[in-house]
């Protein structure tokens, strides 16, 4: 009978970025915790389990690879038996749902800020050995950070979390044995110290995001990870356009450009040449911000659609190319091409990605707007307040609704419909 690649377990190694050496480590760890001695697993023995030619591993290499990563060994793409061929095999959870502990995490950080900022292991129980486990168990707690920003987005609370998750990473990194696990423990206090960084830019709270993302850029060096450092340009260039710093916009975008998870990834390359065209555009360099969100959407057209993404970069694909596009030619001045790029990202989005449909309903309102139809854009951008409903609308959708009151002010400051508007911005909007 012919072998099967385990692509379930291929897919979670490529997700966590791990070898099969560090895997062998965590489950000998694991082994270790559960009997009192390490286990003899090997790298060969992980490649066997990649290759289908062990698809049933011992019973204490899968209760340790349970362990190791939150997941039912079926869902992990091993096949019983033997005897155990008859056995039912147990559904695979959902992404969301493979730990208990995040839906507790999550669930006590929504609840209170006090639940969120506290640390995520105590003094008393830190580990006497820090190994590929640790590093696991921390990128759990960053996503469950990105699940709490896609719930309530960028706030205080969220970042002192954040930063938490970011001084255990570097406490651990001091008692690693390995330069392996140490650059990894970096990483993952760089992507702590990021998404500290993001929830105040999200939060339109710019005074201190900079000296975050500084912080991130160091620690993305010392990990040598081209993924973090890509991560942290992109939030730079964010950064520099919120701020009005639109030279700096561009120079953070080219400098995401060089990274080498651009090189090796198109949908990579396309994120941080529409975040180059964007900055080119408020620049007032038309024609090469066209060029950048050419060179976007041909390197989207080469990615792989299957290829799973960092959990950072969940938010782009086609439907974030077209806000963006919609973006860069209204800046242009280009609304009706905007229009219709905003439409077409609205028709893209997911129905749960709430903050980014409310943010491109804004855009295909300042669309409309330019084109004078202040009736219609009105009409438009009141539905970002029920696209928000039982929400906190985030700072920078606030900007962005901010540009949209400027705007209105200047085309019809006499129409009815406008001191309609501006009632409800009073009232809706001003108040974070």
């Amino acid at each position: 009978m012919a072998e099967t690649r385990n692509e379930a377990l291929a897919a979670w190694i490529k997700a966590h970025q791990m070898s099969a050496a560090e895997l062998a480590d965590a489950v000998n760890n694991a082994i270790g915790d559960l009997t009192g001695k390490p286990g003899t697993t090997s790298e060969r023995t992980v490649f066997r389990w990649l290759s289908g030619e062990n698809q049933w591993p011992q019973a204490r290499q899968r209760t340790a690879l349970e362990v190791v990563t939150s997941r039912t060994i079926t869902a992990l793409g091993f096949v019983p038996r033997g005897k155990h061929k008859n056995v039912p095999a147990p559904p695979a959870p959902p992404p969301e749902d493979t730990s208990v502990q995040r839906r507790r995490f999550v669930g006590a950080a929504t609840g209170t800020a006090a639940a969120v900022a506290v640390p995520l292991v105590s003094t008393a129980s830190r580990p006497c050995r820090v190994g590929t486990a640790d590093v696991i168990r921390l990128r759990d707690h960053i996503e469950n950070l990105v699940e709490l920003d896609a719930a309530r987005g960028g706030h205080t609370a969220l970042e002192r979390a954040a930063l938490a998750g970011a001084s255990e990473a570097l406490g651990l990194q001091k008692l690693s044995t390995t330069n392996r696990v140490r650059q990894r423990l970096f990483a993952v206090a760089s992507d702590f110290t990021a998404t500290a960084a993001w929830s105040l830019i999200d939060a339109g709270q710019l005074d201190h995001a900079g000296r975050h993302l500084d912080r991130a850029l160091t620690l993305a060096g010392m990990a040598q990870d081209s993924e973090m450092t890509m991560q942290v340009w992109n939030l730079r260039a964010m950064l520099a356009r919120q701020r009005g710093d639109y030279a700096e916009a561009v120079a953070a975008a080219q400098a995401a450009q060089t990274t080498t998870a651009v090189h090796r990834s198109p949908i990579h390359a396309s994120l941080a040449h529409a975040r180059t065209a964007i900055g080119l555009a408020h620049a007032g360099d038309d024609r090469a911000a066209l060029r950048s969100l050419g060179r976007a959407e041909e390197a989207m057209s080469k990615a792989d659609k299957d290829t799973p993404l960092p959990v950072w970069m969940a938010f782009y694909g086609p439907a974030e190319l077209h806000s963006i596009t919609a973006i860069v030619r209204d800046v242009i001045g280009h609304p009706a091409e905007a229009e219709a790029s905003s439409y077409r990202a609205l028709a893209a989005l997911p129905g749960a990605y709430r903050r980014n449909r409310a943010n491109a309903t804004v855009r295909l309102a300042l669309a409309q707007l330019h084109q004078g139809d202040i009736e219609q854009a009105c009409t438009t951008s009141g539905d970002v307040f029920e696209i928000m409903a039982g929400a906190p609308i985030p700072g920078r959708i606030r900007r962005t609704l901010g540009d949209f009151q400027r705007d209105l002010i200047t085309m019809a400051s006499s129409t009815h419909i406008a001191h309609e508007w501006m009632d409800r911005y009073r009232t809706e909007w001003s108040t974070p």
